[in-house]
């Protein structure tokens, strides 16, 4: 018998796969609907997943027969801190018409995604992304994703300032170097000799010829702002803030919120403080982070193949030694710094520098008209007209930037006939509010999420208004399975696809700063049965909650098995 370990069959398609080509520039020039085989997986690389409609998998055709699967494809544009000009923002505006469903989507990691993108169409979507200077690589698959950072335009001092300088650069500091972006989606067909068959291997110093075992997130946030959910993070930097400037970072290492509830290794987890660096050594040490992870995290099972298993496996301090042999000298503990609160930046708000920013809650992060709310037609309006640059929040918001004060009262009017509402006319519960797409889009999805909260957050207002709570900041997260990309396992209330008949397991006792994980508390709960479920939970935390206690501080205070008698 041999002891040779099988790797996960991913990684033997990565090695194979000529920096991340394949077949995929052969397969954009056939006939097929979809791609096949290895290029399913090499897609993600680029920024695209291939799904179908699940809606439309069991409509039948003209004659009778099944239709089968619908392919298309979610693009999605990586952009770090979510800093998009007003140019951009009308230009994906305008490909969600052109190529997607005429929708565009904000992500719970401050990018976009365009939705039903039919392969024939694919290569035009990506390079018209990049004609506006923004980008779909590493946007998903195995590598650094997208790099979060607090998006608030804050001119009064260097801190927001310094933030995002640094995501812009950790962004392009662990971006793939693979040219095979380039040559399979924006090079013209005749404009240049290099074919992408001709494989030219260049050096890929952090990620190797395998990359990495699974997806990496990284996030920076300030203690008193963790808009960004930075303990979800693989990584994570915590500001250190002195006499209003940056002056150091907590390292945080090994969050993360997938889960297979059938494999019970796999759990939630929060990022851990590790070490404490200048903003010199930023770079280097992430680098020295991400090598860790690229040479000991698992590469034969995925379920496991995440960082924060690797740190399980080690312990935190193995770890930082095995971080500090690859970045080339010891590194001082952590701070004692913490997070302290959290805003969603929602409404008007001073700049300090004599303009204003607006945020503008979007609900579940979906751009469209519907009914008399009409978000896409408003922003189109209010961008083409004043042009200001914008912001992408992680809570699925955005924020209109460098504002002329005297522009306010006919921004606010726009707002107004477009039916978008202000600050004050949304109640914290939905403004606090996130969900992924789920059904019908993701393959991944066993209930639905993004179209089923807004109903649900409908029904908790009712609840919370009953009990004079609508003026309390309590965070609800929704996902459509237990993968957890709107991060359910922290917040106030986590909802978690669980089973088809749209059932879900019901999380509480984690909180708004997302500091803490939050505990089952019942699991296969028939979607009608959540707000009644938790309404008598509401109940006690107005008659029992201690003063400034928040719902979910009440709910780890009394524990599960008190609210479950």
């Amino acid at each position: 018998m041999s002891d040779e370990v099988k790797l996960h069959k991913n990684e033997g398609m990565k090695e194979a796969s000529r920096q991340l080509r394949g077949t995929i520039a052969e397969e954009l020039h056939n006939d097929l609907d979809r791609f096949e085989g290895d290029s399913e997986q090499l897609l993600k690389f680029h920024g695209t997943y291939q799904q179908d409609d699940r809606d439309e998998r069991h409509e039948k055709n003209a004659d009778g027969t099944p239709k089968g699967k619908s392919y298309m494809f979610m693009v999605r544009t990586r952009i770090p801190g979510g800093k998009v000009t007003a140019a951009q923002f009308l230009s994906e505006l305008d490909l969600c018409d052109r190529f997607g469903n005429g929708t565009l989507r904000i992500t719970t990691r401050q990018g976009f995604q365009l939705h039903g993108v039919l392969r024939t169409n694919l290569k035009a979507t990506v390079k018209a992304i990049n004609d506006i200077k923004l980008t779909t690589l590493a946007a998903c698959g195995d590598v650094e994703r997208n790099v979060m950072c607090c998006p608030a335009p804050y001119k009064n001092n260097a801190v927001h300032t310094q933030m995002q300088k640094m995501a812009d650069a950790l962004a392009e500091h662990l971006r793939p170097q693979t040219t095979a972006y380039w040559e399979i989606w924006l090079r013209d067909d005749n404009g240049d000799d290099t074919k992408v068959s001709e494989f030219k291997p260049v050096e890929e110093p952090i990620y190797g010829a395998t990359y990495l075992p699974r997806k990496f997130k990284t996030a920076i946030a300030l203690p008193e702002d963790n808009c960004i959910d930075l303990y979800c993070n693989d990584l994570g930097f915590l500001a250190d803030v002195d006499n209003n400037h940056i002056v150091g970072y907590n390292v945080l290492v090994g969050g993360g919120m997938g889960v297979t509830p059938s494999a019970k290794k796999t759990f939630p987890a929060l990022a851990i403080p590790m070490a404490y660096v200048t903003g010199d050594q930023v770079l280097k040490v992430a680098e020295a982070v991400v090598k860790v992870q690229r040479d000991h995290g698992n590469r034969v099972d995925r379920k496991v193949a995440r960082l924060k298993y690797l740190i399980a496996n080690w312990g935190i301090e193995k770890f930082k030694a095995e971080v500090e042999t690859y970045y080339g000298q010891t590194l001082p503990g952590p701070k004692a710094i913490e997070v302290t609160g959290v805003d969603d930046h929602i409404g008007w708000h001073e700049q300090g520098d004599g303009k204003l920013f607006l945020g503008i809650n979007i609900e579940n992060g979906r751009i469209k008209d519907e009914g008399s709310l009409r978000i896409k037609t408003g922003l189109r309006a209010i961008l083409a007209k004043f042009g200001m640059n914008t912001r992408l929040t992680a809570l699925q918001a955005i924020i209109l930037c460098d504002i002329d004060p005297n522009d306010r009262a006919e921004i606010t009017k726009l707002m107004k006939v477009h039916g978008i509402l202000a600050a004050d006319e949304l109640t914290l519960v939905r403004r606090y509010s996130i969900a992924c797409p789920a059904w019908p889009t993701c393959g991944l999805a066993v209930t639905e999420a993004e179209r089923a909260l807004r109903g649900l957050i409908d029904e908790m207002e009712v609840e919370l208004k009953k009990l004079d709570l609508l003026g309390d900041k309590i965070a609800v997260h929704m996902t459509g399975c237990p993968n957890g990309c709107a991060r359910p396992y922290t917040p106030d209330i986590g909802l978690v696809g669980k089973a088809a008949g749209e059932k879900y397991t019901v999380f509480l006792g984690g909180n708004a700063e997302g500091t803490r994980l939050a505990y089952i508390f019942k699991d296969m709960v028939p979607k009608e049965e959540i707000v009644p479920s938790l309404a008598p939970v509401f109940s006690r935390f107005k008659t029992e909650r201690r003063s400034g206690e928040s719902f979910g501080d009440f709910c780890h205070r009394v524990g599960k098995e008190s609210l479950t008698d």
